[in-house]
């Protein structure tokens, strides 16, 4: 008897599971519009109207079990059950019709104590391809003894949500059932719908546990000293947890626990805007046989990819396993975190390039999730735009960001750990006076961090912020260190500083009431009070 899903409903008698790489390349380039080989043999895909998520139209099914967990609101919003049903019904109908489906069964996280066996029902070989990819695939033998998945993902994201159906705002929808085990997707063709899917599934999941799932980068040095690097969007996260000294152990998603520290994924999904060999190496030798590139434009007679063209998104993605990065810590599991580095871009100028935090400090910015973007350049306007996203990636957290921070508190505190803030933004002034912060210096900031060059220094208190900010530091000028020397208009630093600590202070009212008071206490003073 054949492998079939018929315990879903779905008679499709045609399932490719776990297919072999040419397989899928084979099935995709034959069946799929848009699919080409580039020059180096990477499977060039094309995600079609959705070329990035849709958090909008992400739901969560409110049930008794659960709804007293779940942080309510724009993020996570709540779905009927019975919604739920219709929308994946629908999804079932659509399957029916289709005359093979892809099947992909993988686990997510490395540590086998805490893994999730995942299910992927798909209509496309790219979809198959890229969780393979993102996924931890098992060994014959654990296939062979796979068993029932803990959670199935039916991606029916060639067929539209009905907007009719109450609850629904457009023709896309991305639904999660808790009870049920189950996300179903409709109207969106874009994969990292399923990534992040299991992403948030583990971030409800694993706080029950006493585990801290984190938005994050890590790597692990000869040692066994990880690092953890949290930061948004352009902080330099992929750039800097690729370190030719220290292995990779993932850079996206990761769970702390009482063992130490495994990442929950197979594989890497890093942008493709402006690639080159000189600027990410690591990242652009791992483009090859067996790679996904999403949404990228290439020259049609030589196949060669542009990756300056963002004719179709600026969100270019390259997806593939992780030993395809010569540098892998595998197995993707390593020890307790020794150091915590919390990046931001500050286009304020106002942030030193490197200070050290107290627990509760880093709670407080754990929880912000702030840095700064450079807004309006085309009008003239140079005035930076801050963004906030809580715990580093608010998108994807279920519980209140005050249960992250807690099990972060507590870890640190347990581990001895050390958390730093590294601001890889703007130094000698705000955007449009200052520069940027050179890449070698914060490169030489994290080596020292890492080799314990800044445990006999001296250390000066900045005077909103409270943290400690190091007067020296080996291979980087020592004016730079302290912000407020590197502006030439002292009045001008203040009244910048006093913008962003109101930034600050504004931004965490909304959590004010869900958060402790040592850590309401550890957030920035307005100059006056300081």
């Amino acid at each position: 008897m054949g492998f079939n899903l018929k315990q879903y409903g779905i008679e499709v008698e045609t399932i490719f599971r776990n297919s072999s790489v040419p397989v899928l390349y084979e099935l995709g380039l034959r069946l799929e519009k848009g699919t080409a080989i580039s020059d180096v043999g990477a499977l060039m895909t094309y995600s079609g109207e959705k070329t990035g998520r849709s958090p909008k139209d992400k739901r969560v099914v409110k049930h008794p079990e659960s709804e007293n967990n779940i942080d309510w609101g724009n993020i996570n919003i709540a779905l009927e059950e019975r919604v739920f049903m219709l929308n994946h019904e629908r999804a079932i109908d659509y399957l029916n019709i289709k005359d093979h489906l892809y099947v992909v069964d993988a686990f997510a996280g490395w540590d086998p104590k805490y893994r999730l066996k995942v299910r992927i029902i798909c209509t496309r070989a790219y979809h198959a391809l890229f969780m393979q990819n993102m996924l931890i695939m098992p060994t014959e033998e654990e296939l062979a003894n796979f068993g029932e998945p803990d959670y199935v993902i039916f991606n029916a994201g060639g067929f539209k949500a009905n907007s009719y159906t109450t609850g629904m705002t457009s023709k896309t929808s991305v639904d999660v059932s808790l009870e049920r085990k189950e996300i179903v997707i409709l109207g969106t063709e874009y994969a990292g719908e399923m990534k992040k899917g299991i992403f948030s599934i583990m971030n409800y999941l694993m706080p029950l546990e006493g585990v801290m799932p984190m938005h994050c980068s890590a790597n692990v040095g000869e040692e066994g000293d990880v690092t953890i690097l949290f930061g948004l969007s352009g902080t330099g996260k992929t750039t800097l947890s690729a370190d030719p000294k220290r292995k990779l152990i993932g850079d996206d998603e990761h769970c702390w626990t009482d063992e130490g520290t495994f990442n929950i994924e197979g594989g890497c999904y890093a942008k493709a805007i402006d690639l080159s060999a000189e600027k990410e190496p690591d990242i652009f030798n791992a483009i090859k046989f067996g790679t996904v590139l999403e949404n990228v434009v290439y020259d049609e007679a030589t196949r060669a990819v542009d990756y300056t063209d963002v004719s179709i998104t600026q969100n270019t993605r390259a997806s593939y396993p992780i030993n395809y990065i010569e540098n892998a810590q595998i197995p993707c599991v390593a020890g307790q975190p020794k150091n915590i580095i919390f990046l931001t871009c500050d286009a304020f100028g106002v942030l030193p390039p490197v200070s050290k935090l107290t627990p509760e400090q880093a709670s407080y910015h754990f929880i912000s999730g702030y840095t700064a973007k450079v807004a309006g350049t085309e009008m003239g306007v140079t005035e930076p735009e801050a963004t906030f996203s809580a715990c580093f990636g608010a998108a994807f957290m279920m519980w209140h960001p005050n249960k992250y921070a807690e099990l972060l508190a507590q870890k640190i505190k347990k581990q001895g750990v050390t958390a730093w803030l590294v601001n890889t933004g703007w130094t000698g002034g705000a955007y449009g006076v200052g520069s940027r912060m050179k890449l070698k210096y914060t490169r030489s900031m994290i080596d020292a961090i890492h080799n314990g060059s800044f445990e006999n220094v001296e250390y000066v208190k900045d005077a909103s912020f409270g943290f400690d900010i190091p007067t020296s530091c080996p291979e980087v000028p020592a004016e730079i260190l302290v912000p407020e020397n590197t502006w030439a208009d002292k009045a001008a630093y203040n009244n910048t500083k006093g913008k962003l600590v109101s930034l600050f202070q504004k931004n965490f009212e909304q959590f004010a009431k869900g958060v402790n008071e040592e850590i309401l206490a550890a957030g920035p003073k307005d100059l006056v009070d300081a």
